[in-house]
């Protein structure tokens, strides 16, 4: 079925390819993008979305275009319906928004009703470009926000929030009834993410302190006290990894050098990968010259969360 996506804008180039877990980019204009995807339910799994909708057409982004496009679909609705638009910054449309809401009403044949639809039909701007679909899905981003690392069982600064652990679990490609590894697994906001979309998770650290506090959060889950460098686990064994590697501050970790850990961590990585298996990883330094040494690196993102600290987000098979 082909989608159309209202992206969060909270990366320029990371929500696009977090799609790529439930289909097929075909289009990408700025935080929107048109997808291929077998299962739509699927899509509910993302977390740097905010709205999926049934594609229905695209038009250029001036007010002709779009009466010709609406009249074009020739809509007869069933149901009580609403007619939703979103301009994204540096759209080509100079209408208001109120406006195209109107142009979409008139141009439907149905009953609206602006407080309580039954279904909503949803136009995007962007750029030179309109988008117009049907809602099918509206990402609960609450449930992110109910899942800050705060309000569990154990607590430890610096911890990584819920959207983003969801996003490398995405990226991972880890589906249901999958073996999601992180062998860095800290206070376990990566696996719980995994457990939700019904992965198996298994996860380790070096640090007992964190772990106990993991199996606190995370009483179902298989964690191990183990070395990253050094896993218990049977070669080829695991269907995806995502972790944040260590940053050498306030870190229990027990090897030569920080590049030593990283370039031992990545070959075990390696190891206990499946064949064609992705591995996400995460560090505050750029090491992809470690990492090309183990691994196909096919996406490098750079994510800034403050001053100090700006993520290196490494896809690799």
């Amino acid at each position: 079925m082909k989608l159309i996506f209202e992206l969060s804008g909270e990366h320029p180039r990371i929500p696009f390819c977090e799609i790529e877990c439930v289909g097929k980019l075909l289009e990408c204009a700025e935080q929107v993008a048109v997808a291929e995807c077998p299962n739509p339910a699927e899509t509910e799994r993302l977390a740097m979305t905010h709205v999926i909708m049934e594609y229905l057409g695209e038009c250029s982004a001036d007010r002709s275009s779009f009466e010709d496009l609406l009249k074009s679909l020739n809509i007869k609705s069933g149901k009580s319906f609403a007619g939703r638009v979103k301009k994204i910054s540096g759209t080509a449309i100079g209408d208001s928004q109120l406006d195209l809401e109107r142009c979409i009403g008139s141009h439907i044949s149905g009953q609206v009703s602006l407080n309580s639809p039954d279904e909503e039909y949803r136009a995007v701007f962007s750029g030179e470009r309109c988008f117009f679909g049907r809602v099918l899905y509206r990402i609960d981003r609450g449930g992110f926000a109910y899942r800050n690392p705060m309000r569990r069982a154990f607590f430890h600064p610096g911890v990584m929030m819920p959207i983003m652990a969801r996003t490398l679990v995405n990226l991972s490609f880890a589906g249901e009834g999958d073996l999601l590894l992180d062998p860095f697994c800290g206070t376990g906001g990566i696996l719980l993410e995994g457990q939700l979309l019904g992965c198996r998770v298994i996860g380790s650290d070096m640090d007992r302190f964190m772990l106990e506090g993991c199996r606190e959060n995370l009483p179902s889950a298989e964690v191990l006290c183990a070395d990253a460098t050094c896993l218990p686990l049977p070669d080829g064994s695991v269907d995806a990894v995502a972790t944040d590697l260590p940053y050498g501050q306030s870190v229990c970790i027990r090897a030569e050098s920080m590049n030593k850990l990283y370039n031992d961590s990545l070959a075990e990585i390696r190891r206990v990968l499946k064949p064609g298996g992705r591995a996400v990883v995460v560090t505050h330094v750029d090491i992809r010259e470690i990492a090309g040494r183990h691994f196909d690196i096919i996406q490098y993102h750079e994510q800034r969360v403050h001053k100090s600290l700006t993520r290196k987000i490494m896809v690799m098979k």
